[in-house]
This record gives structure tokens, C-alpha cells and sequence, in this order.
């Protein structure tokens, strides 16, 4: 293009300087004139002003006359001095600058007294009617062509076209094919004026994969530590083919039969033969991730500089790097470091400080004289470094309400591998906050929001009311925890700080919907729907409903449930989370109605008219207050609960031994204590805990004289029952990618259970008891209130059967103890509000006992496994798990026998 520019000049001062070169030019729109005076315009010993009298435009094949004339910003009528203008060289700097033309001259072509006449040649550039991409997949060349963005009728230049030849082999480059060969060819369309077809023939050639890496002047640190900082730049996995022969453990040289084979039969082996047997193959791997992207590898060499620098070498760099391909076409990388020396850190010497002494700085500083030097180690403990963990000093003076406090490392001396700093501190003052406004929630009321912050205007400031309150805001579930920013705006004239919470609205009603009809069964099917952020007080308000009243944060949980003539379910619960509106006091409200009938007759038939006869009724009631404990702190919560449960018998002999006509009320009180901690969101906790103790009992009913043996035994159950379940969320390393979410998240939890009697001459109650194994459903509707504790890989547990029976047993066969651990390892594949989907590999032990006789904490029954998890805001909680039970397996079923497929909906199971 640059040559092309100078050759346009060229024209305009050859037309310009030598008089010798002009021409005139006459057609119907320019006036005839003596060519003389036009030749002599430059010779004049001073200048003079012409006017522009005429502009003429030729060599234009598809714009139009008028539009080049605009471009060049010439008009008729304006005024030009010669010798001397500008106009001309302006006029063709503007028409070059659109890439429109790939030549252009000025020529003067007449003059008439004053009036000059001129003339715009053009050379078009031609336009791209047709590209075409060889060689390549199709999904590669549509994503080639987006990449390239040379669109149909675009003017085409000389630098889009090698531009788009660059951007071609980045993308292969990218894709670790640094031997890509491409080639173009242009072509013009026949028929179509100035128009060219572009086709891009495309050679990947193999991927260049990274050989080997090999450093050099590495003393202190090992190839392997550095190759471990170099996270984008990874060696190819070396694969030895099987040998032609090997000597097994049995002492004769056999032909090498497959790698599968080897394993499986080495399996049987003790772990000493094994490793005989599988010796020739230590070195099989896989191919592992090694194409080469320079991007990432010039990354890579910082984050070897910074490690150095984390090591104390402050001095180390990279003296050369020179990747070599082989004979073979891969990438053989050659590093020369220069360490330097090893440096310590010396006196650490606090400066400005007033509100905290130098010993309880140095304490929380936590260097010493002597440490490594390590600059990013001291700029996270004085929290120069912006991270939400805290427990450095600017977290030490922000949540003391110094804001606009300030601390600067400086070094001081450095002498021999020692270097002395001077923390030098800018406290300020001590601000508060001013206004607090809420943006973004377009349903939700202001003051659902405003009562869950913690900077309430007039207070200290404090960076860790800033955390908390996001954490609240995230916990209330209809909004996403992603987009929940505190915009923060110091006012350093007044000492105080306004923040605006922008959040972010997210659907969070859910939808359980499923229909059959069933010969002889009938209607089968569930409605359900849940609203999380439901308004009571609008309900009969018409301009509220949209479609029901919302934006006050209540719950409200409507189902029904059908299974023909056999089963029938109608479920309601309310839930305010703030009674009253200025307290975080909880009340909830519930009730449920369950018809279970027996429509099968005395020969295992199915009856349609069986069913009125035989059946068992269930109604209960809950009703519970939750109040919100300032001590210890106040994530604890405190629940107290009262509930009903009525179950009335007809002919119905499966739940109570020796009764099939009666009714049972089950009435207890349950106090829970809670620590919730936990911080992201409730779907996908990524930090703190969350603790559960709880008590539920009735009252014991034997001192009324109600004694085993008599008519009414189950008319009024009697228990007590204790749990116990405590869980930890623990980020595992940094981020993956520069997505802050994509962690892998560490859970561990234990859960204990046991439900005791008051009169040792009676039977533990069958309400309330333990129901083990599988995904965490019922196997019978949970007609007795059991609480439900999954063990993935096994089937429901049944005393029938110690070995694990699949079939389950009746309700008084569920255990009166049981205890769980689980080990879960959690990466979020997403976090977005409108889905969150992570993947889990999980080890759980649990077991249940009937009594203490026969407990034992640790004869537990043992499953690994792995599992998917999505959350669809409309439907709530999906999940499929594949666990194996490790003490289900037997040489005979193998894996297969030992594993179980689970599927679980609506929230995680226990």
C-alpha cells in the first residue's frame, strides 16, 4: 500500500511540477479551452487563486461519480492558490485513507480565465463476491472465516489478504500445527464488474507437540520444579510399544499379549509380582496436552522468573531459549537461567503506624529476619494483593474502618544477600458509611435486600461487613451470586463511604411436572411448583400478580402427587425468613396429606375396589420459629419446631405388627442448632461449614401407664432422637484459566444418628428411624417420617439380608443408629445463574446399627464413585452418581456386580 501511496503522489507532482506533463482533457462537461495558459499555470512568478470550476471523475466501474467527489472533499466553487496549494495532496490522502482505490491522480484538464477544471482518476480496488477455505474440516472453516472477516462485496486490499493469512496460521499455531502451509489464489469473476473470488488452500502438516524441555544453569532448583511452573508448556508423554517379549512371574518368556490382558490378569498377583509382570510397561502413558502455543509459553517463562522470585533469586533471569524441531517435527526447548544469588530478608521497620504497635503488626506480618526473600509473600501479607481470605494488615485496617489506609514496602539497604525494609503506613481517618442504595432488582423489593446488608449508614466502615453481606445476598437464592457487586465510592472530604449494591435478578421458581395413565392404575403424575421469593401481603392485590404476587423473599411450595388408585399426596409450605420484617426470626408452616392403599388382593392381583377397603392415611402438621443467635457469633441460628403426624389404618397390616385397624399420632418437639458458614452459592458452596445439631422427642407416654403388650401401643409413639451432620467446603489450589470460579472444591462431611427410648421395657419406636443406601429416596414413601441417608453404590440396607438385600424390608426393620462419612472432590463446569453444573468423585463409609450391643464406629460399608450434578433454575437439582461398593465386590460379579447407577432430584440427599 505504501508503494501504491508514493506512486499516487507521484502522479499528483508530476502533474503539479512539470508543465511538460499536463494534458488537457475535453468532453461534454468541461469547457473547451487553450491549452497555453494551462500549460504555463506552474511557470508563474507569483501565485495566483483559481477557482474550481469543474471536477470530472473517471476510471469508476461500480461507485458512483458524486461519492468519490465527497471523499476527496473538492467542491466547485472553492478556491485554490498555484503554485502553492494543498488541496490536490489532501484530496488524495482522504481517498486512500477509505481503501477504496488502489491508484488515484489529480489531473488539471482545462482553465478557462479563472475557472480551472479537473479531473479524479481512479483505479478501483475489486470486491470479494466469493471466499472459499480448502483442506480444512468444516467446522474449522467456518470458524476460519469468522476469524478472518472478509465479508462478500467488501473492498479487498492488499494487506486484508495477507492479514487473513496471518490470522490462518495463528489459528493453527494456537492449535499446536506450527507447520501449517497456506496458500492463496485469486481469481476475477466473469460477468461481474471488478469482482474476485479468494481461495485459501490450507496444509496443517502434523501438530508440533513439545519434545523435550532441558534446562540449563539451574542449580538450586530441579528440571522438575521449574517444568512443573510452566502450566501451558508441557512435555509430550513418552510411549513405549509393547516388547516382542517379556518374562512373566511364572518364569517362562511368552509373547507380549495385550496391555488390557496383562492388567487383568496382574490383578490376582501380590503386589510384588505384580510389578514384576507389569514391569516392561512402567513407562506406558498417555498423550498428554503438549502442543506448543507461544502465547502461553512466553507466560510460562514469567511464571519460572516469579518462582525463582518467590525461591529468594530476585536477580534470576532467562539468559537464552531457543526451541529447536527435531528430525521429527516436534519441539526440542532449550533454557539458559542465570539465578543469581539467594536473598533474605532483613529489618523489618514500621513507619507511620499509631493505631496498632510494631509487635502486633510484626505478629500478623509473620516475617522474619532471615526468611527468604519473597516480594509477593510480603505484598499478600500486607495486603497489597486484593484477595477475600483477609488476616493481612490492610484487612486488619479496613475492618477497623480505616479505608484509605495505605503501606509501601521500601528497601532500605541491601548488603551482601540481606535487604533491609521501611514499611511505610498511611492509616487515615476512620470513615463511615454514608449512602447505601440498592440497584438492579426489578422484582424484588428494596427492603427484602436492605435488611440482609451489614453496612448500615452511620457505622464503621468495615471490609468485612462488605464480605458478609455479599454472602448473605447470595444465600437468599433468587439472586445471582456472580453479578452481586458492592460499588464502592470513598468521599475523603466528609470520611465517609457511599456503596451501591448492584445485583442481579435470577429465576429461581421451579416447576416439577410428570403425567401416565396406567391400565386398571389410572391417572398417574406430579404437579408441583415452588416460588422462592413469593409476596403474601400482595395476594389480593390484581396489579401484583405476574403471574403470582412476588419481590418479598417469602417461600411457598405447592405439590400433588398421584399414582393412580395406590397413591395420592397433597403437600403446602410457607416459609417468612424475617417475622415481623425487623428481626432475622423464621417461621415456617407446613402440612401434607398421604393415602397409601393396598390395591392388590390375598393372591397377588391387581384390584380396583381393594383399595377403598385397605389403605393407610397420613395428615401432619409442622409448624417451627427460627431466631437468629448473636453468641458465639451470628451464624449460628436456633430452630424450634412442633409436629404432628396422625396415621389412620384401615385393614392395613404392612406398618404395625399385629394392627390393621386403628389410629397412631405421633406429636414431638425438635430444637435444631445451626452454624451456617458457608460462602458462594448454596448450590455450590466453595468455603466455611455448615453444622447441624438437632434433638426431636415426645413425651414419654410410659409413665402414663402405656406399657408394651397393650392394644394402643402404637396410638401414641414415644422416642428420642439426636442428630448430628457437619460439612467443610475447602478450595483445593489456584483457579483454573482466568475464570476465579473454576476451582476444584474439596467436601467433607460426617453425619451421626441415634433414636433411644425412655422405658427400656419397650420396643424403640418404629417412627422416625433410618433408612440407609441408594440415591436417598424411599422405597415405601417414607410413610413413617424416616429420615432418608443415601449411600451411594449400595441398594437400600435390610436386616434381612446383612450382606446389603436389594428388596429393603419393612418399616421396623430401619436402623436406630447409623453414621456416614463422605469425601466429595467438586470441579464447576458452570457457575452461571442459569445453570450451575459441576462433576464429582466421591468415597463414602456409612452403616447402620439396631443397638449399641452390636454398634461399631468402624465396620463401615465402604463405595467410591463419580457423579454429575446440574442446577436448572426451573427444575431445581439434578444428579446421577455411579458408585461402586467396594464390599460388594466379589470375584465372581466383579466390578459390574458391585456397581449401582443412582439418580437423585429436587436437592442433594443426606
Amino acid at each position: 500500500m505504501h508503494r501504491l501511496y508514493q506512486k499516487a503522489i507521484l502522479y499528483i507532482v508530476i502533474f503539479v511540477s512539470f508543465s511538460t506533463g499536463l494534458s488537457a482533457q475535453i468532453n461534454d462537461t468541461v469547457p473547451v479551452a487553450v491549452n497555453t495558459e494551462l500549460a504555463q499555470i506552474f511557470n508563474q512568478k507569483f501565485p495566483k487563486q483559481y477557482r474550481i470550476a469543474g471536477i470530472s471523475v473517471s476510471g469508476t466501474q461500480s461507485f458512483d461519480h458524486n461519492l468519490i467527489v465527497s471523499i476527496s472533499g473538492m467542491a466547485i466553487g472553492d478556491k485554490v492558490q498555484i503554485p502553492g496549494t494543498d488541496v490536490f495532496s489532501k484530496a488524495i490522502t482522504k481517498l486512500w485513507k477509505q481503501n477504496l482505490v488502489s491508484d488515484v491522480s489529480i489531473n488539471l484538464v482545462n482553465l478557462v480565465g479563472d475557472d480551472l477544471f479537473v479531473e479524479i482518476a481512479v483505479v478501483e480496488r475489486p470486491r470479494l463476491v466469493q471466499l472459499e477455505v480448502l483442506g480444512v474440516k468444516k467446522s474449522e472453516k467456518e470458524d476460519i472465516i469468522a476469524k478472518i472477516g472478509l465479508a462478500k462485496d467488501r473492498v479487498v486490499t492488499e494487506d486484508m489478504k495477507l492479514s487473513a493469512i496471518e490470522v490462518i496460521r495463528k489459528f493453527y499455531y494456537d492449535k499446536g500445527f506450527r507447520n501449517v502451509r497456506i496458500s492463496s489464489d485469486e481469481k476475477m469473476v466473469e460477468g461481474i464488474a471488478n469482482a474476485i473470488s479468494l481461495t485459501y488452500t490450507i496444509q496443517k502438516g502434523n501438530k508440533v507437540r513439545v519434545n523435550s524441555i532441558n534446562f540449563t544453569g539451574n542449580e538450586s532448583q530441579s528440571d522438575l520444579r521449574l517444568k512443573k511452573q510452566m502450566k501451558g508448556t508441557k512435555e509430550m508423554s513418552k510411549i513405549t510399544l509393547f516388547p516382542d517379549k517379556v518374562v512373566s512371574p511364572y518364569g517362562d518368556t511368552t509373547k507380549s499379549p495385550g496391555f488390557k490382558d496383562y492388567v487383568k490378569e496382574a490383578a490376582f498377583l501380590t503386589p510384588t509380582r505384580t510389578k514384576e509382570y507389569l514391569d516392561p510397561y512402567v513407562r506406558l502413558k498417555l498423550f498428554s496436552g503438549a502442543k506448543f502455543n507461544e502465547t502461553k509459553y512466553q507466560e510460562d517463562k514469567e511464571k519460572i522468573l516469579d518462582y525463582y522470585n518467590a525461591q529468594g533469586y530476585r536477580d534470576a533471569v532467562i539468559l537464552k531459549d531457543t526451541p529447536v524441531i527435531n528430525q521429527k517435527g516436534n519441539l526440542d526447548i532449550d533454557i539458559l537461567v542465570n539465578e543469581g544469588r539467594q536473598y533474605y530478608f532483613g529489618n523489618m521497620v514500621w513507619k507511620g503506624n499509631t493505631r496498632y504497635s510494631d509487635s502486633i503488626l510484626n505478629i500478623l506480618l509473620g516475617i522474619q529476619k532471615g526468611d527468604i526473600y519473597n516480594l509477593e509473600l510480603l505484598d499478600k501479607r500486607l495486603g497489597r494483593q486484593m484477595s477475600m481470605e483477609g488476616g493481612d494488615i490492610s484487612s486488619l485496617y479496613q475492618d477497623d474502618g480505616y479505608l484509605f489506609f495505605r503501606v509501601e514496602p521500601i528497601e532500605t539497604a541491601v548488603y551482601n544477600d540481606t535487604i533491609d525494609f521501611e514499611l511505610r503506613m498511611a492509616e487515615g481517618p476512620q470513615a463511615t458509611y454514608g449512602r447505601i442504595t440498592v440497584s438492579g432488582n426489578n422484582k424484588t423489593k428494596d427492603y427484602v435486600i436492605m435488611r440482609e446488608l451489614r453496612t448500615i449508614p452511620g457505622d464503621k466502615f468495615s471490609r468485612a461487613d462488605i464480605i458478609r453481606t455479599q454472602r448473605e445476598l447470595s444465600q437468599l437464592g433468587f439472586l445471582d451470586p456472580e453479578k452481586i457487586s458492592p460499588n464502592i465510592i470513598p468521599n475523603s472530604d466528609n470520611g465517609t463511604v457511599d456503596i451501591n449494591w448492584a445485583v442481579e435478578e435470577k429465576s429461581a421458581d421451579q416447576l416439577e411436572l410428570s403425567a401416565g395413565f396406567g391400565g386398571g392404575i389410572g391417572l398417574t403424575g406430579t404437579l408441583g411448583v415452588t416460588f422462592n421469593n413469593f409476596s403474601l401481603k400482595n395476594i389480593t392485590k390484581k396489579s401484583s400478580w405476574n403471574p403470582l404476587p412476588g419481590g418479598d423473599g417469602q417461600r411457598l411450595s405447592l405439590r400433588v402427587q398421584s399414582n393412580g388408585r395406590m397413591f395420592r399426596s397433597y403437600n403446602f409450605s410457607f416459609t417468612e425468613p424475617w417475622l415481623g420484617g425487623k428481626k432475622r426470626n423464621s417461621f415456617s408452616v407446613s402440612y401434607y396429606n398421604t393415602r397409601y392403599s393396598n390395591t392388590y388382593d390375598s393372591f397377588g392381583l391387581f384390584c380396583k375396589e381393594c383399595g377403598k377397603n385397605s389403605y393407610i392415611n397420613t395428615t401432619g402438621f409442622g409448624i417451627a420459629l427460627g431466631k437468629q443467635l448473636k453468641w458465639p457469633d451470628d451464624y449460628f441460628n436456633l430452630v424450634f419446631a412442633v409436629n404432628l403426624q396422625q396415621y389412620r389404618l384401615k385393614n392395613y397390616s404392612n406398618i404395625f405388627r399385629g394392627l390393621s385397624n386403628g389410629t397412631s399420632t405421633n406429636i414431638n418437639a425438635k430444637i435444631t442448632l445451626a452454624r451456617n458458614s458457608t460462602g458462594g452459592s448454596p448450590i455450590f458452596p466453595t468455603s466455611g461449614s455448615n453444622f447441624i445439631l438437632s434433638t426431636q422427642f415426645t413425651l414419654p407416654y410410659s409413665l402414663m401407664g402405656i406399657t408394651k403388650g397393650d392394644a394402643n401401643e402404637f396410638q401414641l409413639p414415644e422416642f428420642h432422637k439426636w442428630r448430628f451432620s457437619g460439612e467443610w467446603f475447602v478450595p483445593i489450589g489456584r483457579p483454573l484459566g482466568a475464570d476465579q470460579n473454576k476451582q476444584f472444591i474439596l467436601r467433607a462431611a460426617a453425619k451421626y444418628g441415634f433414636i433411644g427410648r425412655y422405658n427400656k421395657d419397650l420396643e424403640i419406636s418404629p417412627f422416625e428411624r433410618f433408612q440407609i443406601g441408594d440415591a436417598g429416596l424411599s422405597n415405601n414413601i417414607a410413610l413413617l417420617g424416616y429420615d432418608i441417608i443415601a449411600h451411594r453404590g449400595y441398594p437400600i440396607y435390610s436386616s434381612s439380608n446383612p450382606r446389603v438385600n436389594p428388596d429393603g424390608g419393612s418399616p421396623n426393620e430401619f436402623f436406630t443408629i447409623f453414621n456416614k462419612y463422605t469425601v466429595e472432590m467438586r470441579y464447576p463446569f458452570s457457575t452461571a445463574a442459569s445453570s450451575t453444573i459441576y462433576g464429582l468423585a466421591f468415597f463414602e463409609a456409612a452403616n447402620g446399627w439396631y443397638d449399641f450391643k452390636e454398634y461399631n464406629p468402624f465396620k463401615l460399608r465402604r463405595s467410591v464413585g463419580v457423579g454429575m450434578r446440574f442446577f436448572l433454575p426451573m427444575f431445581g437439582l439434578l444428579g446421577f452418581d455411579y458408585g461402586i461398593g467396594l464390599d460388594r465386590y466379589t470375584q465372581e460379579g466383579g466390578i459390574k456386580g458391585a456397581a449401582k447407577f443412582t439418580f437423585m432430584l429436587g436437592q442433594e440427599p443426606e
